[in-house]
């Protein structure tokens, strides 16, 4: 049975991967972590019939409980402090906050091998959004040109979501993109040439009516091919893919970036 504690209990993805944990046969949610309900059950909290406690950090959490894996879908500010946590304490992750930049991977990475844990962090744990990145993989291996769309709510602080700056990270390593016109010969603002994200142009649009949604277009000359994911008003999308990484992250050391990993032979 594999323990888990799910950082981000009241949050809105929570509800249904939540009952999809407690409904498993594999999985046993032992510990939820939230600052707004800490002290109160987990039951009452999640309206399941589970056992445990909310705690108001990750510290806590495992000070208190045995826990094999924690879930973290929280916040940009939080997503840090509560990784580190985990980590350092010996337990294994999953990621899907955003807000963790290549360098901080980096050095997560090191940390968790020095720890002998492993580490999952996806942009986005929906299958359909692994489809895209492994069909924009293949597609640069083929294509020089290309720059990334990032849509969501117009509450949504953090820029870009971390599902496009996965998808840029995961472009560029594998290829860079050829450039147009240098930026240094760029006659305007250059902030509307969007920001550099590992070598890849991404352009973040913050307005109500969207979720998540993320667009890479492809440019060569007389042509252009897009690839987009929308994600829709609920968190259901999120659920296999996050379970699937809670049942495999046991035998990662280090971090592993994105969903595609389990699902698809990665392009060299």
């Amino acid at each position: 049975m594999i323990k888990v504690c799910f950082a981000g209990v009241t949050g809105w993805t929570a509800p249904p991967i939540l009952a999809a944990i407690s409904s498993s046969d594999d999985l046993s949610l032992v510990a939820g972590v939230s600052r707004s309900s800490a002290g109160r059950s987990l039951g009452e909290v999640t309206a399941l019939d589970v056992d445990g406690q909310v705690y108001g950090s990750v510290d806590e959490a495992l000070a208190a409980t045995a826990v094999d894996v924690v879930v973290d879908f929280t916040s940009a500010t939080a997503v840090r402090a509560n990784v580190w946590a985990a980590v350092e304490a010996g337990a294994h992750v999953v990621v899907g906050s955003s807000g963790l930049t290549a360098a901080d991977y980096a050095e997560l990475d090191q940390l968790a091998r020095e720890r002998d844990v492993g580490v999952v962090a996806a942009g986005n744990f929906s299958v359909m959004a692994a489809v895209l990145q492994h069909a924009a993989s293949v597609a640069v291996q083929h294509l020089e040109h290309w720059e990334v769309v990032d849509y969501a709510s117009a509450g949504k602080a953090d820029v870009p979501s971390g599902t496009a700056r996965e998808l840029a990270e995961t472009l560029s390593a594998l290829r860079r993109p050829r450039e147009g016109v240098p930026l240094s010969e760029t006659h305007g603002p250059v902030e509307a040439r969007g920001a550099d994200v590992d070598g890849t142009r991404v352009h973040s649009i913050r307005l109500p009516g969207f979720v998540v949604t993320t667009e890479v277009v492809f440019g060569a000359p007389g042509e252009r091919l897009a690839m987009r994911h929308d994600a829709g008003d609920s968190a259901d999308p999120y659920v296999a893919g996050t379970l699937l990484a809670v049942r495999k992250v046991a035998g990662v050391r280090g971090v592993r970036r994105g969903l595609g990993s389990f699902l698809f032979d990665q392009p060299s």
